[in-house]
């Protein structure tokens, strides 16, 4: 039976807790195919419970290892994630973040928006202590050579320390989930050398190079993103983001162009008949829906964030990762981490000797 890992993050110590069978609670409102799209992820999930929160009337008939809160109210499509989250206690996403902070579930999903998520899960989560700020962290599905990448979006403006933080956090992530041993670490800049970069991350560049316990590999470049070079590469989440989006819409361009030229004649419509096979797997090789959406790292507990376009494969994933988050304890390994290589933020107290806030 799969067991629930929750992490007590102080100062000191964590705890895991064994409890009950591993549940997933799900925000089903903000999908772009709909809430009963996401009910049939949530029904192919196997080996853990699920809690949807939406519209009952949406979401249709569910097996027994799934059950439904009706929480028709969503704030997917508010401009102010922070101010809606604080004003609606009722929202489908702030009603699954309570039912993880109240031990309810061990995780969370949330397939509309990504602000509403952050603000949700930050506030009623809180962050692991001594955690500047969480990162969006996404495996990027590069064939043959996947990485994580973070921050994703979550930070426009970070300081050198927060990017310190997210190389160790990215790290403990691609070792629990990824099956990764001793992670190659980078970070994204302009050039190889130490002194390239922002005035922040060349002042985490030193950082990271005497950092304890870290496989830190130096800089690589936008080009180099794709080589294989790093299994974790690190930047602020205004470059990480328009990295990521620079991807995405350069692979999709490419797959248009390539699937265009092989309907261009009939030579070209045989040769894509006889490349179809391989094409299908490459495919299958770079679809984000297999990642399973962005994780939310330094947080206490798991959440994932999927792509709101992701169809029924693309939330049993998400499920999947976050319970393997569960499970591989990564809120706990990434305090570990953070704690034995003393890059977790010191309290006024603790800055003065004193005794550390256990509270």
């Amino acid at each position: 039976m799969a067991v629930a890992k929750s992490c007590t993050c102080t100062t000191s110590t964590i705890t895991t807790t064994s409890t009950r069978s591993l549940t997933v609670a799900v925000d089903v409102n903000g999908a772009d195919l709909g809430p009963a799209e996401v009910a049939r992820g949530a029904a192919d999930a196997s080996g853990v419970r699920v809690i949807l929160y939406g519209p009952a009337a949406e979401i249709g008939p569910v097996p027994s290892h799934v059950s439904v809160v009706d929480a028709p109210v969503s704030i997917a499509k508010e401009a102010d994630p922070v101010r809606a989250v604080r004003r609606t206690p009722d929202a489908s996403i702030v009603q699954a973040v309570a039912a993880v902070s109240s031990g309810e579930a061990d995780a969370v999903i949330s397939g509309g928006s990504t602000g509403a998520a952050l603000a949700a899960a930050t506030f009623g989560f809180k962050r692991v202590r001594g955690v500047h700020r969480p990162a969006l962290a996404l495996m990027i599905p590069v064939p043959g050579k996947p990485f994580l990448l973070l921050d994703a979006g979550a930070n426009v403006e970070v300081r050198p320390e927060m990017l310190v933080q997210f190389a160790h956090m990215g790290a403990a992530f691609m070792e629990a989930v990824g099956g990764v041993a001793s992670p190659r670490v980078a970070l994204l800049a302009n050039g190889t050398e130490s002194t390239k970069g922002t005035e922040v991350v060349v002042a985490a560049h030193e950082a990271l190079a005497g950092s304890a316990g870290l496989n830190f590999v130096g800089n690589v470049e936008g080009f180099a993103i794709g080589t294989g070079a790093a299994d974790v590469i690190v930047a602020d989440g205004f470059t990480g983001n328009v990295a990521l989006k620079v991807m995405e819409g350069t692979s999709a361009a490419l797959l248009g162009a390539v699937r265009s030229a092989a309907m261009s004649n009939w030579r070209s419509k045989l040769g894509g008949m006889l490349l179809r096979p391989a094409l299908r797997g490459l495919r299958s090789e770079i679809d984000p829906e297999e990642q399973g959406g962005a994780v939310l790292l330094g947080l206490r507990h798991i959440g994932v964030v999927p792509h709101g376009s992701f169809r029924a494969r693309g939330f049993t994933r998400a499920i999947e990762v976050a319970a393997r988050g569960v499970r591989e304890d990564v809120a706990g390994r990434t305090y570990a981490r953070l704690a034995e290589a003393g890059a977790l933020r010191k309290t006024a107290s603790e800055a003065v000797g004193s005794l550390p806030d256990q509270s």
